[in-house]
């Protein structure tokens, strides 16, 4: 295969919703399982994705990564692999609550982890969940060369990574990420050289208004813990 028709595909996709009826900011904690509507969302982007060249499905070992995977991988009669490197990023708010008006916020000592936005203080740093994904997107690549490929991850890792690729600074507000559930964050590599980034979201009608990307916070509502 010669450089100008080495081109192999690597669609990032977000997770489904969550069955998370206390609202809590799951993180990397086990024990979240799709919702039915998480379900439907994964079975039609198995769907949108059936006629497609993929090759290679990998998931974070998380379970809701996994449920939405299991779908695509079976549509085209391939093993589901795991990467550790698509994991959520850790948070220090695991387990809590994060709404608008209640939650974590309110308790003063929680402040502490909000001093720096551009690490973030919070959590795992930006730069740390660059290298893990640029990682697990080439491993992808190489699995699927000349083909496709699809990585299910998280919000937060995939739209830091895509910042990164696309030259943006990393810290950002949160309500600005085009990442919606269910979405496809699609690489194009030319060999080993990323040279497009796309984005699409196959499953849109399925998501609920308050977490699509700009969605006003409705209170009692977390964007938070749909990650």
């Amino acid at each position: 295969m010669t450089a100008g028709k080495d081109i192999t595909v690597v669609h990032l996709m977000r997770h489904g919703e969550v069955h998370n009826p206390d609202g809590v900011l799951y993180g990397r904690r086990a024990g979240y399982h799709l919702s039915d509507l998480g379900r439907r969302m994964a079975d039609r982007v198995a769907e949108h994705l059936a006629g497609r060249d993929v090759t290679h499905v990998v998931a974070s070992p998380l379970e809701r990564a996994q449920e939405t995977a299991e779908p695509i991988a079976k549509a085209h009669a391939l093993d589901l692999a795991t990467d550790e490197r698509l994991i959520e990023a850790g948070n220090v708010f695991e387990g809590k609550t994060f709404g608008v008006g209640d939650g974590a916020l309110r308790r003063p000592a929680n402040w502490r982890h909000l001093t720096n936005p551009f690490r973030p203080s919070w959590g795992e740093p930006y730069i740390d969940q660059v290298v893990r994904m640029m990682g697990a997107l080439n491993a992808a690549r190489d699995a699927a060369r000349g083909h496709e490929a699809v990585c299910v991850s998280h919000q937060l890792p995939i739209w830091i990574v895509r910042s990164f690729v696309e030259r943006r600074r990393l810290w950002h507000d949160p309500r600005r990420r085009q990442c919606t559930l269910a979405s496809l964050t699609t690489f194009t590599y030319q060999g080993d050289r990323i040279v497009s980034v796309g984005y699409s979201e196959p499953a849109r009608d399925l998501v609920p208004p308050h977490l699509l990307a700009g969605a006003r916070p409705v209170k009692g509502k977390s964007k938070a813990y749909g990650a």
